[in-house]
């Protein structure tokens, strides 16, 4: 035991200041994909290469608008590789966390050359349009959440069909590095003990009725989180026969936390945003 207590005292504090200070990330960390529009000559070589369809275009006439999304993006680089002027590049960013699914879509408008590259850019930005009474309704149904909840939460996790990346993420949270119970944050075993719903997995159809049924044991107020790039839109396995796709086409949602997998820091910060403890910060380490 002695023993135990001396080892203890050497390690000191390992639990990270995270997010009350930047999150310090290996240099070897993958975030979002960052896209210089301007620059970016030539979307078709990123588009063939991107494995779920996270960039994707379309040509009307003499102009090309390029959609980027990245609910459906893994961060796996492939759309940096094939650009090689660099208007790609992989960045360590991941608070990407978000109560509005069209907030993670970039659109850019272009005319074309001749030969079928950009040749200059019209518009750009996300997909997401200002609802003044629906960014109201939610700012107080945020704050009714928030003065229930008061400053402790319990979460059921779901596994809607993950190839269990996610999970690994999700359980590092309860390591001593992350600790969230730091923040009154716990997870249980039964959803109707729960406040929250943090679902992974494009949902397969053998699992709708579960999630549905969870869904309905949670009592009100309660709010679901789709993590990563499966739960966002289906990720790599898509809507096929066996999968319906994102979380939302089961159960509404409250936050999106992209990634494959999400770090766990990303994974608080999408929790704390859900709980109007944390806003919707980009930074990079």
């Amino acid at each position: 035991m002695f023993h135990i207590l001396q080892k203890t005292i050497r390690t000191g504090i390992v639990t990270t200041d995270y997010p009350e200070t930047p999150a310090r990330l290996p240099l070897t960390s993958r975030g979002k994909p960052a896209f210089d529009f301007k620059s970016w000559q030539d979307a078709r070589p990123a588009a063939e290469v991107c494995p779920t369809g996270a960039i994707s275009f379309r040509d009307a006439g003499e102009s090309r608008t390029v959609t980027v999304d990245y609910g459906l993006c893994i961060f796996c680089g492939l759309c940096a590789e094939v650009e090689p002027r660099g208007a790609v590049r992989v960045t360590r960013e991941f608070e990407l966390a978000t109560r509005d699914r069209r907030q993670l879509i970039m659109e850019a408008e272009y005319g074309l050359a001749p030969d079928g590259t950009h040749c200059e850019l019209r518009s750009a930005g996300n997909g997401a349009s200002t609802d003044t009474s629906v960014e109201k309704a939610g700012e107080e149904l945020r704050g009714r959440i928030d003065k229930v909840l008061g400053r402790s939460l319990a979460i059921r996790e779901v596994d809607a069909g993950s190839c269990n990346g996610c999970e690994l993420e999700i359980n590092a949270l309860n390591n001593p590095i992350y600790d969230i119970e730091r923040f009154g944050i716990h997870f249980v075993a039964s959803p109707r003990h729960a406040d929250m719903l943090l679902v992974t997995g494009p949902v397969t159809r053998n699992m709708e009725l579960a999630l549905l049924k969870t869904y309905s044991a949670t009592p009100e107020p309660r709010l679901v989180v789709a993590v990563g790039a499966c739960g966002i839109s289906g990720g790599i396995f898509g809507e096929n026969y066996a999968s319906l796709g994102g979380v939302d086409s089961v159960v509404p949602v409250d936050v999106y936390v992209p990634g494959c997998p999400p770090r766990p820091e990303a994974l608080l910060h999408g929790i704390l945003l859900a709980v109007g403890r944390a806003g919707p910060r980009r930074r990079e380490a």
